[in-house]
C-alpha cells in the first residue's frame, strides 16, 4: 500500500479456510470447503491484503478468461473496513483487467448493498433496465 501504510498486498488466492472466514466475517454467504477446494484454483486472478501475517481482505476475477469476467469476493473483515482497502482491492483489479483483459471481454459483478458505490468509483454501471442480475437460488 503506502510507505506509512500497515497493510501489504499478496496477490495470490487465499487459502480455503481464509477464503471461508473472509467471507463469513464480512456478512456473505458460507461456502463449503469442498466447494472452495474446487472453484479458488480456477480464479484467473486474485488479491489479497494482509495485516502482518493475516489475510483482511481479499476479492478475485473469475470467468472464462477470453469474453467474460466477474469481479468477485470482494471482502474486507469488519474491524478493517472504512480505511481505503475496498477501494485497494479493486485498484488491483482494475490493473489486471487494464492489463489482461480483452477490450471485447464483458466484465461484470454482483454489487450487494452501499458496495455500489464503491465500484462505481471505478467505472462499473447498473445495467438495468437493458439487463438485471439474475441468481439462481438453491
Amino acid at each position: 500500500m503506502t510507505a506509512t501504510s500497515p497493510y501489504t498486498i499478496r496477490l495470490a488466492i487465499p487459502a480455503i479456510d481464509t477464503y471461508q472466514h473472509l467471507r463469513v466475517a464480512a456478512g456473505m454467504s458460507a461456502k463449503t470447503a469442498e466447494a472452495a477446494a474446487k472453484g479458488l484454483p480456477n480464479s484467473l486472478f486474485a488479491v489479497q491484503v494482509l495485516l502482518g501475517d493475516e489475510v483482511v481482505g481479499m476479492g478475485r476475477i473469475i470467468g472464462d478468461g477470453g469474453c467474460f469476467f466477474q469481479v468477485t469476493d470482494i471482502a474486507v473483515l469488519p474491524a478493517h473496513q472504512g480505511k481505503g482497502l475496498g477501494k485497494r482491492i479493486m485498484g488491483e483489479i482494475m490493473q489486471f483487467i487494464e492489463k489482461d483483459v480483452p477490450q471485447s471481454a464483458y466484465v461484470s459483478l454482483i454489487a450487494d448493498g452501499q458496495a455500489q458505490e464503491l465500484y462505481a468509483q471505478f467505472g462499473f454501471k447498473h445495467t438495468a433496465p437493458v439487463s438485471v442480475g439474475m441468481a439462481l437460488v438453491r
